[in-house]
């Protein structure tokens, strides 16, 4: 008898023995995966134990205690471009701040406030001016620039997320996005170093106050953005030619020398008709000499950055290495205009409640938050961007992924942070037995340490 296997019956048995065959793989897959990386793991330990430190993948460690990993990448960067490099989000230090502060609520010589009581939290800026800028909160949304930092979706964000919390967002130094004052609660317009930096007529009159920005906590002094970092919208709204970069000017058109200053000023006034003009600076020693000069010139408002702020694409040694921290210049600033009417906002390195809140006590009118705001952004869309690329690809001008970003969902997310640091700080006003931000003052304050008590003035807990 002849026995004849079907095609049936042969593709019967090919898949059997492959069903067997997977069986089996899985059973073994396990033990010889532990003993591929048990082998793997014993060679590379012998190495590290054995091999001389000129061989040995450990060398990197002893420097490593020296100098950090930033610095490390930071280095490799530099070897491969040979230029300067340009880090995002400012300086990974950690500078003297607010940690050594803290609240002193009475409890027994007088009560607290009820759950139900309301917090007057309403910020005037520039009381002297003609038409003051007034806010609901004391939490103001940072000059991110349009084309030179943030993309058109981040910006209008922001501005979407400044009119629900009833405060002022700014434009940043970039060209003026048309939008963005419109989408604003309060709108701040800077007057900045760049060529557009002087600003129209017309973009003069959507603003509610004027910035002459001369620095930042991480950047101060000329800079160069390559014609390809700044090509599409934002070129044309700066008036830059086709492959013209963008070259930072010292001070805003129109100041070629110091003796410019008293004319420019009196032209930006009349221009302005009423809005308050701020002046916005590094922290640095010459603090008090900066701040005379302001004055003399009738500035209605001071924006003082401390070395804690953010800045996009700027060298780390600006971030780094220059200026002072903010807390050292909140005390000094806050002592030398205690006799004008002069505003005082405070910018760089105000993460949380807490700090924001004693900034307020120690005599800050307002404050900028620049990162807490950014990062929000991104808060449940993150995922469009990792774990490829970080959050921050969706919000910068000249990532592709920019458009992904959801705006409406941005601004929620942005409002909603800032709502709950609000919410947070009124409970702490609350415990205070406060009812305004008018009642709070450095007397509600503690220090740890003698250093800090030298500071700020603040009686020592310890003494």
């Amino acid at each position: 008898m002849q026995l004849i296997i079907t095609d049936s019956y042969l593709l019967i048995y090919l898949m059997l023995l492959l069903f067997i065959l997977l069986v089996a793989a899985i059973l073994l897959t396990k033990p010889l995966l532990r003993y591929s990386i048990k082998r793997m793991s014993n060679d590379a330990t012998a190495k590290l134990l054995s091999d001389n430190y000129d061989k040995n993948l450990a060398e990197l460690l002893p420097s490593l205690k020296r100098f950090s990993a930033i610095n490390l990448l930071e280095l490799s960067l530099r070897a491969q471009s040979g230029k300067v490099i340009t880090r995002p989000l400012g300086s990974p230090k950690h500078f003297f701040g607010y940690d050594q502060l803290m609240f002193s609520p009475q409890q027994m010589t007088k009560l607290s406030l009820p759950e139900s009581a309301s917090i007057d939290m309403s910020v005037t800026i520039g009381s002297r001016a003609e038409k003051p800028l007034t806010i609901k909160i004391p939490l103001m949304i940072a000059g991110m620039a349009y084309g030179t930092g943030l993309s058109k979706e981040a910006k209008l964000a922001l501005a979407q997320a400044s009119k629900a919390l009833q405060t002022a967002n700014c434009s940043g130094e970039g060209p003026l996005l048309p939008e963005e004052p419109k989408e604003s609660g309060k709108f701040v317009l800077q007057i900045c170093c760049w060529s557009w930096g002087e600003r129209t007529n017309e973009q003069i009159a959507a603003a509610d106050m004027l910035e002459v920005k001369m620095g930042q906590g991480g950047d101060v002094g000329a800079s160069r953005i390559d014609a390809a970092d700044i090509d599409g919208h934002a070129r044309i709204l700066g008036g830059l030619a086709p492959g013209e970069p963008a070259i930072a000017l010292t001070a805003p058109p129109g100041v070629q020398k110091l003796e410019d200053w008293p004319g420019f000023i009196k032209d930006l006034r009349q221009r302005a008709k009423g809005i308050p003009l701020a002046l916005k600076i590094m922290a640095t020693d010459h603090l008090e000499e900066e701040l005379s000069v302001a004055v003399d010139l009738g500035f209605d408002a001071i924006v003082i950055d401390g070395c804690e702020g953010g800045s996009h694409a700027t060298p780390p040694i600006k971030q780094d290495d220059f200026g002072i921290p903010s807390l050292y210049a909140l005390i000094r600033a806050k002592r030398y205009l205690k006799n004008s009417q002069i505003s005082l906002i405070m910018a760089g390195g105000y993460f949380t409640p807490g700090q924001c809140l004693k900034a307020l006590a120690l005599g800050a009118d307002a404050l900028y938050l620049g990162t807490v705001p950014l990062f929000s952004l991104t808060h449940d869309q993150s995922t469009k961007a990792i774990p490829w690329e970080p959050p921050t690809t969706l919000v910068f001008y000249n990532s592709p992924t920019k458009t992904q970003l959801d705006i409406n969902q941005a601004a929620t997310s942005v409002a909603n942070v800032l709502d709950s640091m609000v919410l947070e700080m009124e409970e702490a006003m609350r415990a205070l037995g406060k009812s305004s931000l008018k009642e709070l003052s450095s007397a509600d304050l503690i220090s740890l340490d003698s250093i800090t008590a030298e500071v700020t003035g603040i009686t020592q807990a310890y003494r």
